[in-house]
């Protein structure tokens, strides 16, 4: 029997094109519960190293992306702070689909409609590899933390409590 085959996502074509690599792992998706820590028990990954994309809206640069743990809270001032605002909020969710393109639990750093910044958390660069979303709900990208940073052209700094 021939393997279903997935059609990648954006992100995963950005990274293709820089030759970075990294492993598209699937799961079962629970649209009660969009947690990082279900992915992470779905998947047997440690929560540690899977993280979430939020979409933050600062008041001086706008909309932009914070990479932070599955298991932490953004904390808004630094996120602010590292972004050049003054004050930031997480973007509404009815507005995330249409500035992004992705929806809430698939949302990546990579492959958004626009090219917006994107912060991680510094924590990123303890771990080998980290799970970030491929841009689809059910689908995660594993790989290595320097590489997530150099394709999303991020910065890292401390974003949470």
């Amino acid at each position: 029997m021939a393997k279903k085959k997935i059609p990648k996502t954006n992100a995963a074509r950005i990274l293709d094109r820089l030759g970075i690599s990294y492993e598209l792992l699937t799961y079962p998706v629970d649209e009660s519960d969009l947690s990082a820590a279900h992915v992470a028990e779905v998947t047997g990954i440690p929560l540690e190293r899977i993280y979430k994309t939020l979409v933050v809206r600062g008041d001086r640069t706008g909309v932009f992306m914070a990479v932070i743990p599955g298991a932490c809270e953004l904390d808004l001032k630094a996120a602010a702070a590292t972004s050049g605002n003054k004050r930031a909020e997480m973007v509404h969710l009815k507005e995330v689909f249409d500035l992004t393109g992705y929806v809430r639990g698939g949302c990546s750093p990579l492959g958004a409609k626009k090219p917006y910044p994107v912060c991680c958390d510094e924590s990123i660069l303890q771990h080998d590899s980290i799970c970030v979303s491929a841009g689809r709900r059910g689908e995660q990208l594993a790989l290595a933390p320097c590489e997530l940073v150099r394709a999303a052209n991020a910065t890292t700094a401390k974003l949470v409590r």
